[in-house]
């Protein structure tokens, strides 16, 4: 094969844009492709011919699950991978996997091609397709720019590997999170000569990363607690890192520290712990003197939770600001940026500078007089499993627990069962880091698509998702199904069917308890039909389905989705629930 003079060598912008994805290191292309590709399409195929490595393309049949594979990829592993969407159809299609990303802090590169801007065949790329004339909106980038933190439209080749290496330092900087960039179909098919097209290393362009606190306010807060008589810790998504989670419990531990999670998207501290107290940090906010918030957005209700007035609270987060939330409303004596992991092994370090045997003794009180409270709330969270409900109407605490008793301590779960996530987190226990995961955005249907990329990121582990009916119809499902089956990646999903938005009547009934909706049963959100088979979806593209209605068949039913799942094939278990 003649290859060309690097001095006199010329490429089109799709090859350097190649080039430049792996510079910034880019595994993996989550697309849904078009007509605005073509440049990018011909130049992988002429790469492969040539044998050059690229970055693996996972074709996804609906943008949604693109764009969660990434989020769950960017969960395991900390890096973004590259999303390719189709013009404003695919941008769209993609915006509230976006936003989930986005509220979560996971870092994405969203990359949509643009229609040409030439109309009558000036410039290789112009227009050649009535959808082009359609698919220019005035501006593109509005329908995402609430939810990236930087944006650019592609101007020249001559800037390809720039553009990437700066939207991948954003995106991975602190606090992380997707950006978006479009690529103008000319301005892919033009031709550049390789003397012009210059490197952006990582050495000198790479991305910031947030580090510990500034020693004198270790001390203080580590002052503090040694001082106090009940502090608590609220927590949500402090887990995203092993090595914080790791941190939290050693500090609470040796600091007799009470520890909450409130809508947790992750595992932030073994459910074994002693200092783990539950989903709800209302009872340890009445009597709590010093409160840390650890990488939690929302810590409590303030409709229904206050805290008490005389706690003195520090805010550690790696976003303390909540700068794109335009209310919060939390507050607070001390607010630090930080990365929380390191910052609190350093309030550790400074506990054990300062501790006093005083100190010792009534930490490991506080901890020791957690247990008949801890042995309370193991006994009831058994004796729910132990209720298996009826016929049509299985309990989900039976269902979880029993999900739970077939998985190992490293396999992942994805929570995406909104009214029912109670079970999920109470009755599957987790003691691992990154074992659980959630999402902090509020787009429905994320759960499918995070679960396929999880799987992706640790192949070597069973990921199951729980999901409920509503969320099983946002996510997707015959595109979840058809990418699980053509790229080897078994998930197991539980549908937890409860005949349609709970969520919906719940609010109902909080704003209005005594209404004419709630007299007349009727709050326009059941979405039960004559027919609900879930599990044929996954059946259609080769996967395993079952359909539990009685508890007496719920065991061997998650054995033979176990056996599928191990066997390379994706289950989906929907079992139907007690309505809430």
């Amino acid at each position: 094969m003649n290859k060309q003079d690097p001095a006199t060598a010329a490429h089109s912008t799709a090859h350097y844009f190649l080039e430049g994805l792996n510079d910034i290191e880019v595994d993996y292309i989550f697309s849904n492709l078009g007509t605005d590709h073509v440049s990018l399409i011909e130049e992988m195929a002429r790469w492969k011919q040539e044998g050059r490595a690229t970055a693996q393309v996972v074709l996804c049949p609906h943008e949604n699950v693109a764009i969660h594979m990434a989020a769950g990829y960017a969960a395991m592993t900390g890096q973004g991978q590259a999303v390719m969407v189709h013009v404003d159809a695919g941008t769209a299609n993609a915006a509230m996997g976006l936003h989930n990303m986005f509220r979560s802090r996971l870092p994405v590169m969203l990359m949509a091609g643009k229609a040409p801007y030439t109309l009558r065949g000036e410039l290789p790329g112009s227009r050649d397709n009535y959808v082009h004339f359609v698919q220019d909106p005035f501006d593109i980038g509005s329908l995402v720019r609430p939810y990236v933190k930087w944006e650019y439209s592609l101007p020249s080749g001559v800037v390809a590997k720039e553009a990437l290496r700066r939207a991948h330092t954003v995106m991975q900087s602190d606090p992380p999170g997707p950006v978006y960039m479009t690529l103008p179909r000319e301005t892919l098919a033009e031709t550049w000569p390789a003397a012009q097209i210059q490197e952006f290393p990582q050495a000198s362009y790479g991305s910031v990363a947030l580090g510990g606190i500034d020693p004198q306010a270790a001390e203080s807060i580590a002052r503090q607690l040694i001082a106090a008589r009940q502090p608590v810790v609220v927590t949500a998504y402090l887990g995203r890192k092993a090595k914080a989670v790791a941190a939290l419990e050693a500090l609470a531990r040796r600091c007799g520290i009470r520890v909450y999670e409130f809508m947790p998207t992750h595992m932030n501290i073994s459910r074994e712990s002693p200092c783990f107290g539950g989903f709800d940090p209302k009872p340890g906010l009445a009597d709590a003197d010093v409160g840390l918030l650890l990488d939690v957005d929302v810590p409590w209700l303030p409709q229904f939770t206050q805290a008490h007035p005389g706690t003195r609270w520090t805010h550690i987060d790696v976003d303390p600001l909540k700068r794109d939330f335009p209310m919060w409303g939390f507050a607070t004596h001390t607010r630090l940026q930080a990365d929380c992991g390191r910052a609190l092994e350093q309030i550790l370090e400074a506990v054990e500078r300062l501790a006093t045997p005083d100190f010792d003794q009534g930490a490991a009180a506080r901890v020791a007089g957690w247990e008949p409270a801890n042995a309370e709330r193991r006994a009831r969270l058994a004796r729910a499993a132990q209720e298996r409900g009826a016929p049509g109407g299985i309990s989900p605490q039976y269902v979880c627990a029993a999900v739970g008793a077939a998985i190992a301590p490293h396999d992942i779960v994805i929570n995406e069962a909104i009214r029912n996530s109670p079970a999920v987190l109470g009755q599957i226990p987790r003691t691992q880091p990154l074992t659980l995961l959630g999402c902090s955005g509020g787009g429905l249907g994320y759960s499918g698509g995070i679960a396929l990329g999880v799987k992706l990121a640790r192949p070597d582990v069973r990921v199951v998702q729980f999901v409920g009916d509503g969320g099983f119809h946002f996510s997707t499902p015959a595109s979840v199904y058809a990418v699980a089956q053509n790229y080897r990646l078994p998930i197991l999903t539980v549908v937890l069917d409860n005949g349609g938005w709970q969520a919906v009547k719940e609010a109902v009934l909080r704003v209005y308890p005594d209404g004419d909706a709630a007299a007349a049963n009727e709050f326009q959100a059941r979405l039960a039909g004559e027919k609900r088979g879930f599990e044929q979806i996954a059946q259609a593209f080769g996967g395993h389905g079952e359909y539990v209605q009685d508890p007496d068949e719920l065991p061997a039913a998650i054995a033979r989705c176990l056996q599928a799942l191990d066997a390379g094939r994706a289950a989906v278990l929907n079992v139907k629930v007690s309505q809430l």
